[in-house]
């Protein structure tokens, strides 16, 4: 979520009048849901499952959709207002300002990237996006939250944890989004002005920034 305010901001994007697809509607992609709405006030407006999708421009309610998943098994069936039917792979490819691919990998590829309409795809899947829809993507202008950069809120909380535990002593809840707020956007940033610096997509900016500070590290341990 930090990731993708900051990518907002920088295309100059208003989050509270943004419309959001999901793509995958388990544990990562339900909180994606909830979390947009709750923090920026976003409309989301199609969710899927492995069993379809729906469509609804007017928006989907969150506990609705939830309590729909918990009792069909599936958000593919859900009704309610003005909905459609959807495949995961029409998702993808639906006119919104931000896709969540949060299902499985390989789903954008050549064959569907310059398909892709969404001004960010935010990736909460590992892998969701194909190396040649990278360079297809970067040169249609969208902008792509890499996976170990979008998704790595998780493992940086993880972190968190280890050093309360190794301290014995814990943050209240409100300090721990502050760190990791402070942690994601530094890291966000970091990506971005490298991609921008050697006009190179996204995740080959990330890529840099990991190479770089792995490299740093051997060097101050006198490892190279």
């Amino acid at each position: 979520m930090f990731a993708i305010r900051e990518a907002a901001k920088t295309l100059g994007i208003d989050l509270s009048k943004a419309t959001v697809a999901v793509q995958g509607y388990g544990n990562a992609g339900q909180f994606a849901h909830k979390l947009v709405k709750e923090l920026f006030g976003s409309k989301v407006v199609a969710v899927s499952d492995s069993r379809g999708g729906v469509y609804c421009p007017d928006g989907i309610d969150f506990d609705e959709a939830v309590a729909w998943k918990n009792q069909q098994g599936t958000v593919g069936t859900f009704k309610t207002g003005e909905c459609q039917r959807v495949t995961n792979e029409e998702l993808l490819e639906l006119d919104v300002d931000i896709l969540i691919p949060a299902a499985l990998e390989n789903q954008i590829g050549d064959w569907n990237a310059n398909n892709i309409k969404a001004k960010i795809v935010a990736e909460l899947a590992n892998g969701p996006t194909t190396p040649a829809a990278d360079e297809i993507l970067h040169q249609n202008g969208v902008y792509v939250i890499p996976d170990f950069l979008c998704n790595a809120g998780g493992v940086t909380v993880s972190y968190f944890e280890q050093v309360q535990n190794a301290y014995d002593y814990y943050w209240e809840v409100e300090d721990v989004y502050q760190r990791l707020d402070k942690k994601m956007t530094a890291a966000f940033h970091a990506v971005h002005d490298t991609a921008q610096k050697y006009n190179v997509h996204n995740r080959l900016g990330a890529y840099i920034v990991s190479v770089a500070r792995v490299a740093e590290a051997m060097k101050l341990r006198g490892w190279v």
